[in-house]
């Protein structure tokens, strides 16, 4: 995700917070910014457990599985 997206995402966040509030436009921005947001963070965090092993006492390293569910 760019900078400038995260960037836009606190302004809306901060325009909320005002008595003004968002325009309905606004807030589907911010639904669609967050939501990118969020699939950017989990996206990432998953890359790394992907590239995440386990080590037991004897050295042998095993990759991390998935948990079904």
């Amino acid at each position: 995700m760019k900078q400038e997206q995260i960037d836009r995402i606190n302004e809306l966040a901060r325009k909320a917070k005002t008595p003004e509030g968002l325009t309905e436009a606004e807030q589907a921005e911010q639904a669609v910014l967050r939501r990118a947001y969020i699939d950017s963070v989990l996206g990432n965090l998953k890359g790394q457990l992907d590239h995440t092993y386990l080590v037991d006492e004897q050295g042998r390293r095993r990759k991390l599985k998935q948990k079904e569910g």
